[in-house]
């Protein structure tokens, strides 16, 4: 397989990215427009008894790459179709730049799909794929040649034009179906895990790219993944769904570093979960904890919305990362939580090495060691070993949901 050269020596020519912010602004927008180009509004799907989506409330902004997040049947793929017209919702109402859209059909929304399984038509050549959809809105051949020259450029295969598809690797192909979807100058360009069949080593130079084409062109992406570690390489804002419902949306950092439940903080990323009380409070965010076994925490709640009182079932959340192994006692330094425990499992993962520990007072727990050339006590640590796990109070993230 080739691999593809990198995105700041090949990226598009500014008039090319140009031309295709202003085709699919349709020569009327503005930065200054107030209408999301993606809305929902009280959204339900129903198929038979089975709640799809369910009351969806989303404002998607204008030039955003924006992640519809979630595990296989919460909803996402549902919605994005909805979006697209191949669905109709049961109830609410959809907007695509401030206009109702409701019984207007897929072909007549300025809107374009890309798939995980590319479509492309074998008997054709790579611009005779990426100009289908013009010949088929009767395009004069010189525009479409211009505009499929431009859509080529922009995902960097200028020089494959006359290239059969089944002659391409799988990126290549990807980026095929990109520009046959960006000739037409949407919108919105809706992507339903389009990097799904690609190796792991492929998808990740593709997710990099995808990126940088979005921010080079402008039009607002919105992609349906169930990879968190994609979303969160890629997103401006992530929507995270379950059961058809919005557990939150936010950029990637306030979803890992601030997240309002459990199953948020437990889908993007890995965490440890402590139960406990609230002990008492200092009246802002910041609150005490005693734990089901005995450990005193102190942490913030991540909701600020959220007002619970002394006596309430809390969760504490510490990141795998956050946390340090340790020689000696477990005596606690001001502004530090420390545990005593063994070692029940060691995983080399390459540049980091993951510790499942055995502790008394919070459970197993997941370490996560950054590998180093230096001396590192983690390297050499194994099933039984004692160790003392030890991590800064401001990690611990209390979740009252």
């Amino acid at each position: 397989m080739t691999v593809s050269p990198s995105v700041a020596e090949n990226s598009p020519t500014p008039s090319t990215a140009a031309g295709l912010r202003a085709g699919a602004a349709g020569g009327t927008r503005s930065a200054t427009d107030a209408h999301p180009d993606v809305e929902l509004i009280g959204v339900t799907k129903r198929f038979g008894d089975v709640v799809a989506v369910d009351r969806m409330n989303l404002s998607i902004p204008a030039s955003s790459f924006t992640s519809l997040l979630g595990p296989s049947g919460c909803g996402k793929t549902t919605t994005l179709r909805m979006i697209a017209g191949f669905e109709q919702p049961t109830e609410g109402e959809i907007l695509l730049a401030g206009r109702p859209i409701a019984g207007v059909p897929p072909y007549q929304r300025n809107v374009n799909t890309v798939f995980q399984h590319y479509a492309l038509f074998p008997h054709m050549d790579v611009a005779q794929n990426v100009g289908y959809g013009l010949r088929q809105r009767k395009v004069a051949k010189a525009e479409e040649q211009r505009r499929v020259g431009e859509a080529l450029e922009l995902v960097r295969l200028g020089g494959y034009a006359k290239r059969r598809t089944w002659e391409m690797s799988g990126g290549q192909q990807q980026r095929v179906a990109l520009a046959r979807a960006l000739v037409n100058h949407p919108t919105v360009l809706l992507l339903d895990e389009p990097l799904g069949a690609l190796d792991l080593k492929l998808r990740k130079e593709m997710q990099l790219e995808l990126k940088a084409l979005q921010q080079e062109v402008g039009i607002t992406f919105v992609y349906v993944t169930h990879d968190q570690e994609e979303a969160l390489t890629m997103s401006d804002v992530i929507v995270v769904m379950r059961d058809g419902l919005v557990q939150q949306m936010g950029g990637p950092s306030d979803l890992y570093e601030q997240p309002r439940n459990r199953f948020v903080a437990d889908f993007i990323g890995s965490s440890n979960f402590i139960a406990g009380t609230i002990a008492s409070s200092d009246g802002d965010d910041r609150v005490t904890i005693s734990s089901e076994r005995g450990l005193t925490l102190h942490g913030r709640i991540t909701d600020r919305s959220a007002s619970p009182a002394i006596g309430d079932t809390v969760t504490v959340v510490v990141r795998p990362e956050r946390l340090e192994v340790a020689a000696g006692d477990a005596a606690t330094a001001t502004g530090w939580t420390a545990v005593a425990g063994r070692i029940n499992q060691g995983t080399y993962l390459g540049d980091q090495t993951e510790y499942r520990v055995h502790t008394d007072q919070a459970g197993e727990l997941i370490v996560r060691l950054q590998n180093t050339m230096g001396a590192n006590i983690g390297q050499s640590l194994g099933p039984g070993d004692p160790v003392v796990v030890r991590w800064r109070e401001e990690a611990n993230l209390v979740l009252v949901a």
